[in-house]
């Protein structure tokens, strides 16, 4: 898969990265369609950096493969299969709760947002958006 950038600061390649896939011999290349919604989901991303103070931000997992996503023990609804969610930290900002604080308090427009086990962000910008805000684990 050839690697482009889908913003100003998020390129292709992290947003279908995952050593689990590398490991398992799992292609994760994501479907024209997925490809559209990555590139709005780069675009969103653009936003919380800014909500961030232009920190960059590290995405940890973003699109999965319905396989990957099986083998990560995931829901079959997960928004990482269509590439509307971003796990992420930001380490130059702060801890993983206090990214999540920040952004319940800034207007970006997302699903979800989720502190998930107090280790990493995750955003959700399906096109519900229904602005839903918590913590797991």
């Amino acid at each position: 898969m050839e690697d482009y950038r889908l913003s100003r600061h998020f390129w292709l390649s992290e947003f279908t990265v995952s050593e689990t896939a590398t490991r398992l011999g799992i292609d994760n290349t994501p479907s024209s369609e997925v490809l559209l919604n990555l590139a709005a989901t780069a675009m969103d991303m653009e936003v919380v950096r800014t909500a961030l103070d232009n920190h960059g931000i590290v995405p940890t997992s973003v699109f999965r493969c319905l396989e990957l996503n099986r083998v990560l023990k995931s829901k079959d609804t997960s928004a990482h299969i269509q590439g509307y969610a971003v796990d992420f930290a930001c380490p130059s900002f702060g801890t993983p709760r206090q990214i999540w604080e920040h952004l319940t308090q800034f207007p970006v427009g997302h699903d979800q947002l989720i502190l998930e086990f107090d280790r990493w962000v995750h955003i959700s910008f399906d096109p519900r958006l229904r602005n839903q805000t918590f913590t797991t684990g």
